[in-house]
């Protein structure tokens, strides 16, 4: 793709490659206009990298290229709708500049549908790749201007694979991201193992109410003692009346019914 022009550098043009790599289960020695594709460019350039590993697929046998052919074809079948490979066709928001100027990126991913959700996923795997690189590469390691990234409704958000990664080193680069969940079991159910590292790299928590019993425990916790002043009053009447005052601080656990009066957490 990289040796196609600007215009053709997109899925809808790797669909057109798979599609013309056709391969014979029974004629080893076939070739495909794929075949004759990558002659050309191994010509031109032998040590090209896309040539190694074509010819890395070209050792397997026919059968084999061609289940290879359709895996790759099956997975990548959403390509092939003609709304998805308009949205893929070419590059309108140049994700590199956005910790370079002040702009704004909303992503609308329907919470009753979650077929299409990778797609944004891919955004985000994008997004943070080029920023990493922006500000390693042109800004000595931090962007001139602040990305925030809002992860409303998160638990339904398509992630990249190494977002605890990211998570953990973004802040050094001047990105900063809000983790928005209903409550604690959503996080719990989204990283196992792992979920206390997402809290743990958030150094704010803000809680705004909810109904879920682990929740109220979890921030009722982390809250801890709170030290209560008190102060009693008596006084006594008659001929020689007198009166005392008392004061006296404790410390006691938060209550649940403090957390319960306090709908949705919100983690940076």
């Amino acid at each position: 793709m990289h040796e196609a022009p600007p215009e053709e550098q997109n899925f809808e043009m790797v669909m057109y490659m798979i599609e013309n790599g056709g391969a014979r289960e029974d004629d080893d020695d076939f070739q495909s206009p794929l075949d004759l594709l990558f002659e050309a460019l191994e010509e031109e350039e032998p040590d090209h990298i896309a040539v190694k590993q074509y010819k890395i697929f070209k050792q397997a046998a026919g059968k084999t290229a061609k289940s290879i052919l359709i895996s790759a074809a099956v997975r990548l079948a959403a390509f092939n709708l003609p709304e998805i490979a308009r949205i893929t066709n070419g590059d309108t928001l140049d994700l590199g500049s956005l910790g370079d100027r002040k702009r704004a990126v909303f992503c609308c991913i329907p919470d009753n549908d979650t077929s299409f959700n990778y797609i944004v996923g891919m955004l985000y795997t994008q997004a943070f790749q080029s920023l990493y690189y922006t500000a390693d590469k042109e800004h000595g390691g931090r962007l001139p201007v602040h990305v925030r990234c809002i992860f409303d409704e998160f638990a339904n958000v398509a992630l990249p694979d190494d977002f605890e990664r990211v998570l953990a080193t973004c802040r050094s680069r001047e990105i900063s991201i809000n983790i928005i969940i209903q409550n604690m079991a959503q996080l719990k159910a989204m990283f196992k193992d792992s979920w206390e590292n997402i809290t743990g790299n958030c150094d704010t928590f803000l809680y705004l109410g909810g109904n879920e019993q682990g929740t109220f425990k979890y921030v009722s916790e982390l809250l801890g003692k709170e030290t209560i002043d008190t102060r009693t009053r008596s006084q006594s009447r008659g001929r020689n009346g007198s009166s005392s005052t008392n004061y006296q601080q404790s410390g006691r656990d938060m209550p649940y019914l403090f957390v319960k009066s306090s709908v949705a957490l919100n983690l940076s």
